[in-house]
């Protein structure tokens, strides 16, 4: 019996193209999850005509890209980018003569040769037509470039073909395919760079409670919706991630190492352990800035006396982070303000030493506390801005990283 094959923690992105071979891309996900891969599925528009996105998208555990500007990924215009770096291997499955063509000339109108002009992993092509279209000098050109350029070509199998004829031109069988992608994987190290999307992520979520007594605190309405969905989002990247979180009704998300903590005292200490192996920090917790200066250890009572709450600081995280950030590592604020918003973001970016801020207006309907959408604006490092539109924290999440990580390939290329 052949030994099961093991692709733990692989990435591969499958581009699937209008073929009749389409069909045979369901099995090829299947096998591939099987075995342990992370898949990312492309479709060119065509390609869904003869499968749906809902079949591979199931399969796959995650939702099919088609259009280079994805409609439920709004603003996420790098996605090529950060996809191309995340993937230990492309394999184009079906491969038309269209598609072909278009890898061989560099062409990109679609998500799939996007991410195919962008990726830094090898890329297998596997070609499906007829007889006569893969025999064409034409296509045979075009494949001998897509070799000299340092794809690999699985050669199209014989046997009977949709159109009746027998020849050369089906797509090589998901089982062929899976053995060659495991060979291939084999021959390169699993990348483990931060261009990838970072191997150890830090994020901070939710409010901290600080106590006034056994029965009372100072908090925040944070419900740490965004801290969460950004943890989430790495962690579907195929990037190791920490959440430090205060108290929070949210459920754990999957593949994500949680901290709970209460206090900022014990935020600070959760986070300051963790910083030195961390490549991105995203600080999105809402942090109390004050808290009790002699917490009581009993119930306070109503009295004429005890009209006035003495407090003390809380520790910065932000500026301890900012003053012991690590070389080449990646520092995220987040800055909610109701008045001189860029202003008072670039004030927090130069005297905490942040990379990035994300700021927000929690007085703007949509965003802040409690809502299930935000509305962010972007201080990048080299001081230019960005306002994202209105989106569900899941999309904000996505976007940001989208833009992290495209900056961080550009200053390492």
């Amino acid at each position: 019996m052949p030994t099961p094959l093991d692709l733990s923690g692989r990435c591969v992105v499958l581009g699937v193209t209008g073929s009749i071979a389409a069909y045979k891309a369901a099995p090829l996900v299947r096998h591939l999850k099987k075995a342990g891969a992370e898949v990312q599925v492309l479709m060119t528009p065509d390609a869904e005509r003869f499968v749906t996105p809902l079949t591979l998208g199931t399969l796959s555990e995650k939702e099919v890209l088609t259009d280079i500007f994805p409609e439920n990924e709004e603003g996420s215009w790098t996605k090529h980018v950060t996809l191309g770096q995340w993937g230990d291997l492309f394999v184009v499955a079906p491969a038309t003569a269209q598609t072909v063509a278009k890898l061989a000339h560099g062409f990109c109108d679609s998500m799939l040769t996007a991410t195919a002009l962008s990726a830094r992993c090898p890329l297998l092509v596997c070609p499906a037509m007829d007889r006569d279209m893969y025999q064409h000098a034409a296509t045979q050109d075009n494949l001998e470039r897509l070799r000299e350029i340092g794809y690999e070509v699985m050669p199209a199998a014989h046997g009977e073909l949709a159109s009746g004829l027998v020849g050369q031109g089906r797509m090589p069988e998901p089982e062929a395919i899976l053995k060659r992608v495991a060979e291939m994987l084999a021959e390169t190290e699993a990348p483990r760079d931060a261009s990838r999307a970072g191997h150890d992520v830090l994020v901070t979520a939710g409010p901290t409670r600080e106590p006034i007594d056994p029965a009372r605190v100072l908090t925040n309405p944070s419900t740490g919706t965004m801290g969460y969905a950004l943890a989430e989002a790495a962690a579907a990247r195929g990037a190791s991630v920490t959440l430090v979180t205060g108290p929070t009704a949210l459920s754990p998300p999957p593949d994500v190492e949680v901290v709970s903590v209460e206090t900022a005292e014990e935020m600070n200490e959760a986070v300051q352990a963790r910083r030195t192996d961390a490549d991105y920090v995203f600080m999105a917790a809402a942090v109390a800035d004050y808290a009790p200066a002699d917490p009581s250890t009993s119930k306070r009572k109503k009295t004429d006396d005890d009209r006035v709450l003495h407090l003390r600081r809380t520790p910065d995280i932000l500026q301890t982070l900012g003053e012991h950030k690590q070389p080449g590592q990646v520092l995220v604020g987040f800055a909610l303000e109701t008045d001189d918003l860029l202003d008072n973001a670039r004030r927090k970016r130069d005297e905490k030493n942040l990379d990035w801020v994300v700021v927000n207006d929690p007085t703007e309907d949509g965003a802040g506390f409690g809502a299930s959408t935000n509305r962010v604006t972007l201080l990048r490092p080299d001081g230019a801005t960005e306002n994202l539109p209105r989106m569900p924290k899941a999309e904000v999440a996505e976007a940001l990283l989208d833009r992290v990580l495209a900056a961080r390939h550009e200053q390492s290329t």
